[in-house]
């Protein structure tokens, strides 16, 4: 005797060995043994074997018209052999029973399984709505199967083409668009961006860039909602300094300024003078929730996406010929020995006397300008004319700083990589269009205008944040335990040396126009001045703020992001320069196994003939192909430079830190890029004011 049983979801029929009141042993076609449980029996029979009724019933299940069937079952709960003999005859065989059961069971918008071999017919609206999803299943199926032959012959159909940045980079895998791009994938034996590529999916590379960055970080735009500005209310005093803010000629939300008083009396009063946002905007309010959302403004090179409107930010700037309010820390300082003698902050009104721009300066401003009084240039810009007083105590009190800075440090800072300036033909401030043609300058950091603005900013935000400290008043906070390598700068809310900068504590606290952290910590900072050692009571953010630590994190992550992509836009402009310029051989240094750093602009790639060489060990490298999309370019060792080094004497220690030389090699969709983390205040975003 034979029996056909339900196990686990399939329908299977084997020989019966034994059978009990509960259960029967069953040896299947393929000789393994299975003990069935009586409620899975669904029938007994003598012929034929289970082989052939299975397939038997299998042919007579598929020519089971569904409609009629349906029409023939009864209204309650039915048995299929019930349904057989409905349907067929009332001697319905043992194959048209069994075929029955399978029908009704791969039909579940029909029939509804009621239990072992039982069913209830399905409402007539649900089989409706059933077969239109299995209809329009169908025409998606056959749809993406076109997309799927298109994208194989080279061609990009308009759907997934407006899907591109999301099949790539945050796709939908239930999407038929998605399923086009893999099965044509795997179709093609070619990776998904590849097959776009060869599809004309991409039809600029910048705008692959850009589309990629937005869609990860601004999926809604950059642009912004209708925001009032608040005014700042408060009856401030007008402050007897006259400031002057050193900034990038691109730059429009000025945060800092600095004034200079009492030359040539043996004390100086230096004053620090941070735009105040935090006056107005109140945490919690609506350009807050922009600022705490946006985090940062974001650099690259000819185009920023600021952290707040720019018609907000005009009304809190530190403008040319403006009385703004700011935050002022005030040191007063021994003019001969520049050791500090006390330190005061206030909120105040501070008329803004001149925005001068480094990059129209910095060569008029040189160490031979600042140090000897009788140094001329051929035309002093006349703004210049009475600030060179000031500008040359403010070089001395630079140095004095950076040298005790790195007593606690340990080592020297050495500024031996430059900056680079990029700029982009009449762009003018628009958003480029990836075709504009690209003019890359060197700004060498630790130039004197850079070090001016670099080191008070460094001992205005060491300072406040050892305040805020002393007071109990968290504060967000950037610390580095040690120098060695591994060793990264964190974010927390305890105030902790800085060992890369040699300071006790570092509170970002300068940039409050551009980085939200910095707003924070201003809100926080303006408690301290107006209740003191109550502060801590009256603070926006209080000792242990979880709230603070979302902040962080958030930061954290949003301004990774934002520096990644700067770092890829520099790469691409880089790449569009050696295409606009015709090169295809450069100088460059050897920084790790393979990889060198170009000598003139800031690239790094691998390069093939480099193996065994020591670090520092100049080359001449031929540039192989440009990828736009990966950002990838490679080179070949042509020549080497310089003489080979002694034996055991290896390459000259550069002075940079090892972690700075990580290298930038791009590769398909993820793009390691020519980034390094530093807080040091040189070397800022392009078009920002030098902030750490």
């Amino acid at each position: 005797m034979f029996l056909l049983f339900e196990e686990a979801g399939k329908f299977l029929a084997g020989r019966v060995l034994s059978e009990a009141d509960t259960s029967a042993q069953v040896e299947l076609d393929s000789g393994k043994r299975v003990k069935v449980k009586a409620t899975n029996f669904l029938l007994k029979f003598e012929k034929p074997v289970p082989a052939q009724m299975l397939s038997e019933a299998l042919a007579i299940s598929q020519g089971i018209e569904l409609e009629m069937a349906w029409e023939f079952s009864p209204a309650d709960e039915f048995g299929f052999a019930d349904l057989a003999r409905e349907y067929f005859s009332d001697k319905a065989t043992l194959e048209q029973q069994a075929g029955m059961l399978l029908c009704l069971f791969e039909a579940p918008h029909y029939f509804r399984r009621a239990g072992k071999g039982r069913f209830r017919k399905a409402p007539a609206d649900i089989i409706a709505q059933a077969l239109a999803a299995i209809e329009k299943k169908k025409q998606i199926a056959l749809q993406t199967a076109q997309w799927v032959g298109e994208l194989s012959r080279g061609q990009c159909p308009a759907a997934v083409r407006e899907q591109l940045y999301k099949i790539l980079f945050k796709p939908d895998k239930n999407a038929p668009e998605y399923k086009a791009v893999v099965e044509a994938s795997r179709a093609t034996h070619l990776g998904p961006l590849e097959l776009l590529i060869k599809a004309g999916a991409i039809d600029s590379p910048y705008q692959f860039h850009w589309r990629r960055f937005l869609l990860e970080n601004f999926p809604k735009g950059t642009g912004f909602g209708k925001l009032e500005a608040p005014l700042i209310r408060d009856e401030l005093p007008l402050s007897s300094a006259r400031a002057f803010s050193i900034d990038d000629s691109a730059t429009t939300e000025i945060d800092d300024a600095l004034s200079v008083q009492g030359l040539g009396s043996g004390t100086v009063c230096l004053g620090i003078h941070i735009a105040a946002p935090g006056l107005a905007i109140a945490p919690g309010s609506a350009v807050d929730q922009v600022g705490r959302q946006r985090l940062s403004t974001v650099y690259m090179p000819g185009y920023k996406v600021t952290m707040l409107p720019d018609d907000v930010v005009q009304n809190y700037t530190l403008q040319e010929g403006r009385e703004c309010p700011a935050v002022s820390l005030y040191l007063t300082i021994d003019e001969a020995t520049l050791a500090i003698k006390a330190s005061e902050t206030r909120i105040e009104r501070v008329l803004i006397g001149a925005n001068l721009r480094h990059d129209q300066l910095d060569a008029i401003v040189t160490t031979d300008w600042l140090e000897d009084p009788t140094f001329l240039h051929q035309a002093d810009p006349q703004v210049l004319q009475h600030k060179r007083p000031q500008l040359s105590f403010l070089y001395r009190l630079a140095k004095h700083q950076k040298a005790a800075r790195e007593v606690v440090r340990g080592k020297p800072e050495t500024f031996n990589r430059p900056d680079y300036n990029f700029r982009l033909v009449g762009n003018e401030g628009r958003e480029p269009q990836g075709t504009e043609t690209v003019q890359i300058s060197i700004r060498q950091r630790g130039a004197p205008l850079d070090l001016i603005v670099s080191e008070a900013m460094i001992l205005a935000n060491s300072t406040w944040g050892g305040w805020m400290a002393e007071l109990g008043v968290p504060g967000i906070y950037r610390s580095q335990a040690s120098l060695l390598p591994g060793v990264k700068v964190r974010m927390g809310t305890k105030a902790l040396p800085h060992a890369g900068i040699g300071v006790k504590s570092y509170a970002w606290s300068t940039s409050p126009l551009r980085r939200y952290t910095d707003l924070v910590n201003q809100w926080q900072i303006i408690a301290c001045a107006r209740h003191g050692k109550m502060a801590a009571l009256v603070a926006p953010f209080k000792p242990k703020d979880a709230d603070l630590f979302a902040i962080i994190s958030s930061f954290d992550a949003a301004y990774s992001g934002y520096n990644a992509y700067q770092g890829a836009m520099e790469r691409f402009w880089t790449l569009k320069y050696l295409q606009q310029n015709g090169i295809s051989e450069i100088e460059a240094t050897v920084f790790k196994e393979n990889m060198v750093r170009a000598d003139d602009l800031p690239l790094v790639l691998p390069v093939a003939g480099a193996s065994g060489m020591p670090r520092g060990a100049r080359l001449r490298v031929r540039l192989g192909d440009i990828d736009e999309v990966s950002l990838d370019v490679n080179g070949t060792v042509l020549a080497r430079l310089d003489s080979l080094p002694e034996i055991g004497q290896g390459a000259a220690d550069s002075g940079a830190d090892e972690e700075e030389d990580e290298g930038a090699v791009a590769g398909p969709i993820a793009i390691a890029l020519d980034l390094q983390e530093s807080d040091s205040e040189a070397g800022a975003p392009v078009g920002a004011a030098p902030t750490p």
